[in-house]
């Protein structure tokens, strides 16, 4: 007699990249390899009439998903939340308070090296500085929480944005002052998503005050826009999000060793 699911294919679990289609028990197979784990943070928020709200979270999702393809790493479940300051008051934003975010991240981190993984890459694709704070200050804890073991930190965590490496082709690919939506922004969703363009977009750029809180900093943008989205192509889009790619391939490669 044979047994139900002798007759069901196989799924060879080192073609998975999302952890959580995982098996309990692939899981524990894959932790005793000290496989890095990359976990893409977005956020939701406005990005000028052409670009969709979750531009920040299929940005980084796709970079993970593509270096887990190439180094056989695996991809957490996405969190595709995040605090969102200067565009707060478009509609569509949703933000969370500083402490939601720090408290969530940490305890994800933590889970996460509760169940053995001591590698983990931090992707956020929202870059605001309260938004990176919260995220690096969650790992910190984590680490110091881990401690070290003869005299070695048992757990590494890096945390960073995709577009500390995007903005490096600014210089080559758009104007060097080029941001929030602008021609790298739009580019990378064009490669990713084309789908998701809604219009050519309204080049822009403004100055918000250098020292000084406002209220109201969507006043300084009112497009939502600080570049020019006319310029981007899917060509250019490819370019960056392959430069992306490879060099957070080195970081899963650096975590390796």
């Amino acid at each position: 007699m044979t047994n139900m699911t002798d007759n069901i294919n196989a799924v060879d679990a080192s073609q998975l990249l999302w952890l959580d289609e995982l098996s309990t028990i692939e899981v524990a197979k894959i932790v005793k390899q000290g496989i890095v784990i990359i976990l893409p943070i977005g956020s939701v928020e406005e990005h000028g009439e052409h670009l969709p709200l979750c531009t920040d979270s299929i940005q980084p999702e796709y970079v993970a998903l593509e270096v887990a393809r190439q180094t056989g790493c695996k991809v957490a479940p996405p969190f595709r939340y995040g605090i969102v300051n200067a565009g707060r008051n478009f509609s569509g934003s949703i933000t969370l308070q500083f402490n939601t975010l720090f408290n969530v991240v940490k305890d994800i981190l933590s889970e996460l090296t509760r169940n053995g993984f001591n590698r983990i890459i931090v992707l956020s694709g929202h870059a605001g500085s309260s938004h990176m704070v919260a995220l690096k200050l969650a790992a910190q804890q984590v680490i110091q929480q881990n401690g070290e073991k003869n005299g070695k930190q048992t757990t590494r965590i890096m945390v960073l944005s995709d577009y500390d490496f995007a903005e490096e082709l600014n210089k080559e690919l758009a104007d060097p002052n080029d941001g929030h939506a602008g021609t790298i922004e739009t580019a990378r969703v064009m490669d990713i998503r084309p789908d998701l363009i809604k219009t050519k977009g309204i080049p822009s750029h403004y100055k918000m005050p250098r020292f000084e809180i406002v209220l109201h900093p969507e006043h300084y943008f009112p497009s939502g826009v600080h570049g020019d989205p006319t310029t981007a192509t899917a060509k250019k889009g490819q370019k960056i999000n392959n430069h992306v790619i490879t060099q957070v391939i080195k970081l899963v490669q650096e975590l390796q060793t």
